[in-house]
């Protein structure tokens, strides 16, 4: 039987974190705080179906109903008004954020066309890394048959990691699929 990705990060990551940074106590080891996906809809105010059909399929996605974001200014160019939904988020953490992230790893992403890994250049300085997806229909949970379109969303991922090194060895242990750096190729295949 296949260990969860609780497990696996308290049995077997955290002492290779260890072993790896050299920290004094388990508990300066980095974790995942929490994931947010976001989709945005641009045709929205328009079209309240799509942003319905929007909502219901991230609620499958994240196992959460979303909140819809609206627009905080005018924009003409997009013929916008303040208060105009354009999109939904949601934010997950705990069980739910383990489970979204085992399924993300190891059956969404591998079903992405023309799929060569994760960008390694998508951290942001403080440990979170971000990535987009092009079409909701890699999650199995979506049937294809019942969407309208495909639309796209972004996943950030939140650590507790306060440099981007902490979060690129975090990360593949956990097995994310990020592209190596050259000089780590051998000590991430080695893990």
């Amino acid at each position: 039987m296949r260990q969860s990705l609780k497990t696996k990060y308290k049995d077997i990551i955290i002492p290779k974190m260890i072993s790896k940074f050299n920290y004094k106590n388990p508990m300066q080891v980095p974790k995942i705080s929490h994931i947010t996906i976001n989709m945005g809809i641009g045709d929205a105010k328009d079209n309240p179906k799509k942003l319905e059909s929007a909502v219901n399929e991230m609620t499958l996605i994240s196992g959460q109903k979303p909140v819809t974001t609206i627009s905080k200014k005018d924009i003409s160019n997009f013929k916008i008004r303040k208060g105009f939904p354009v999109g939904c988020k949601v934010t997950i953490r705990g069980d739910r954020m383990y489970d979204f992230l085992e399924r993300l790893i190891s059956i969404a992403l591998p079903r992405t066309r023309d799929f060569r890994g994760l960008s390694f250049k998508s951290f942001d300085k403080r440990g979170n890394y971000s990535f987009g997806i092009k079409e909701q229909i890699i999650f199995t949970e979506i049937n294809y048959d019942k969407i309208d379109s495909v639309r796209g969303m972004d996943i950030n991922i939140s650590t507790t990691a306060t440099l981007d090194d902490e979060a690129y060895w975090l990360l593949p242990y956990l097995g994310l699929p990020l592209r190596q750096k050259s000089n780590t190729n051998k000590e991430l295949l080695e893990a």
